[in-house]
C-alpha cells in the first residue's frame, strides 16, 4: 500500500497530521505501513495530481478527503467533521480509508 503525506513547505499541520495518519494505520492493523511525506512547491504540481491543500493524505494514489468541487491549490485545507473543522484530516474516516484500500487489495491478490 502506497501512503503519502501532502503538504505544502511549512506547513503548520504536517506533524499533527503525520501524528493523525500513524495512529490510524496502527489502528486498523497496518502497522508495518510506513507513509511518506511529499512537498508540494507548485501550482502545476498540485494540478497534475489532484492536490487540493495541506496536508492532504493520498492512498494509493487517491485523496479519500477530495469533495466535488474542489480545485487543487497550494494552500491549507480544512477537515470538516462533527466538532466543526480541523487543519487534519478526522481520525475515524481517516481509519475507514485505510481499511477499505487494505481490503480493496486483499481482494485483488
Amino acid at each position: 500500500m502506497d501512503v503519502q503525506l501532502l503538504v505544502v513547505v511549512d506547513c503548520l499541520n504536517e506533524e499533527p497530521a503525520a501524528v493523525v495518519l500513524r495512529q490510524a494505520l496502527d489502528d486498523v492493523g497496518l502497522s508495518a505501513v510506513r507513509f511518506t511525506t511529499r512537498v508540494i512547491e507548485t501550482q502545476d504540481e498540485a494540478e497534475r495530481i489532484g492536490f487540493t491543500g495541506s496536508p492532504s493524505v493520498f492512498i494509493d494514489g487517491r485523496d479519500p478527503f477530495v469533495e466535488p468541487g474542489q480545485l487543487p491549490a497550494l494552500a491549507c485545507r480544512l477537515y470538516r467533521d462533527d466538532d466543526g473543522g480541523s487543519g487534519v484530516p478526522p481520525l475515524g474516516p481517516l481509519r475507514q480509508a485505510l481499511k477499505l484500500a487494505a481490503d480493496r487489495r486483499s481482494q485483488e491478490r
